[in-house]
């Protein structure tokens, strides 16, 4: 009978657009709780995730009759149709791919919300919890034992048909389904992914230092080390490097799903006018993007940083204002990083003028800093 079941939730699951879907067990993930718990004793965790490792690999710790869990996956596109251009003056910064349509936590969970509502007609007695990644479980390691894909040297889950460029969410239910089977992992003696980070954060095969990856550093709210600052670029949220390099993604791109597709303008967004956006006009237009749910400081202190990666004069007036008014201590320290990088005699008297004024600690240093780069390469009268 629950074969049967299996099959008309697999027919249901295409019908609304949902792009892979695969069964597992609800049998806790062993394999992966000696992975958390070294990860946690070398200081690799993010501390986005959730902190009791128990419920990370546990399924019965969220529902108690668990018998089975379903893993989905729904495509992303890897290419903007008409990409903007940066031109002099006028640069743009970049969001990463799965931040570029609507948030793919509301993509998923409308998905997964309606698969539920079938399970229910079908099997009345259905009980079932849904979630995405900021549910307990790890859906990598769930979407690779329901046979969905491989779990690749960057931890990302790749797939055969979309790549790595998949949402992933699952469900755990009391049915118990027949469980697929997991697949060969078919990375091989490949190492594009870990020899193209841009800050080695791929410690080794399926090992991700976190606190060294580009994509959760641009999410941080606080000061940047100068080390990270000169490798973020301009990235605004997310970093994709290592899905770029990686050949199973070589000539992907799907843009199928609608809500996925990317709004150049926020894929690509120019980055001065994002240093003076109101907080109502960043709620209004990012609202439904991944990448608000830190909200704008972070976005802005990224801004700053690749301005600075540009060396754009054109913006010394904006940076200038934020250094000698805004009242973010971040902001304006990021600011006086970003003008000593910048350079020239007008900077000079920015950062002088602003150390009169200044009062906290830490920004104050960091114009002392940028003065004496400046002093260093001459540049100082």
């Amino acid at each position: 009978m629950n074969e049967k079941l299996k099959q008309k939730v697999i027919d249901y699951a295409q019908q609304i657009g949902i792009d892979k879907i695969g069964f597992t067990s609800a049998e806790p993930f062993r394999e992966l709780e000696k992975i958390l718990h070294r990860h946690r004793e070398l200081g690799y965790e993010s501390g986005f995730e959730e902190k009791d490792i128990d419920k990370r690999v546990n399924p019965k710790f969220t529902l108690k009759n668990a018998k089975s869990i379903i893993a989905i996956a729904i495509a992303y596109p890897s290419k903007i149709p008409q990409p903007p251009k940066g031109v002099e003056g006028e640069y743009r910064g970049f969001v990463a791919r799965l931040a570029w349509g609507i948030d793919y936590h509301l993509i998923l969970q409308e998905k997964l919300n309606q698969l539920g509502i079938y399970l229910k007609q079908m099997v009345p007695d259905a009980e079932y919890v849904a979630m995405t990644d900021t549910g307990v479980l790890s859906d990598h390691a769930v979407a690779e034992r329901a046979g969905i894909g491989w779990i690749g040297k960057n931890s990302l889950l790749i797939t055969p048909e979309f790549g790595s460029y998949v949402y992933l969410g699952e469900m755990i239910t009391n049915i118990s389904f027949p469980e697929d089977h997991p697949m060969e992992n078919q990375c091989g003696d490949c190492t594009r992914c870990l020899d193209a980070c841009p800050t080695q954060a791929i410690v080794q095969a399926g090992q991700v230092n976190a606190k060294r990856c580009l994509s959760y550093i641009t999410q941080r709210k606080d000061m940047l080390e100068e080390e990270l600052m000169e490798k973020l670029g301009n990235r605004l949220y997310g970093c994709d490097t290592c899905q770029i390099v990686c050949p199973k993604n070589k000539g992907i791109n799907f843009g199928h799903q609608e809500k996925t597709l990317p709004n150049p303008e926020l894929a690509k967004p120019l980055l001065k006018p994002l240093l003076t956006i109101s907080n109502k006009e960043f709620k209004e237009t990012w609202r439904q993007t991944a990448a608000a749910w830190r909200g704008k400081k972070p976005i802005q202190r990224n801004v700053i940083i690749a301005l600075a990666h540009f060396k754009d004069k054109t913006a010394l007036p904006l940076l200038k204002d934020l250094l000698i008014n805004d009242e973010r201590p971040v902001i304006r320290q990021t600011s006086a990083w970003s003008l000593g990088k910048i350079g020239g005699k007008e900077v000079e008297e920015i950062l002088l003028q602003a150390k009169i004024k200044e009062k906290d600690d830490k920004v104050l240093q960091e114009i002392i800093r940028s003065l004496n780069k400046l002093a260093n390469e001459g540049i100082l009268s």
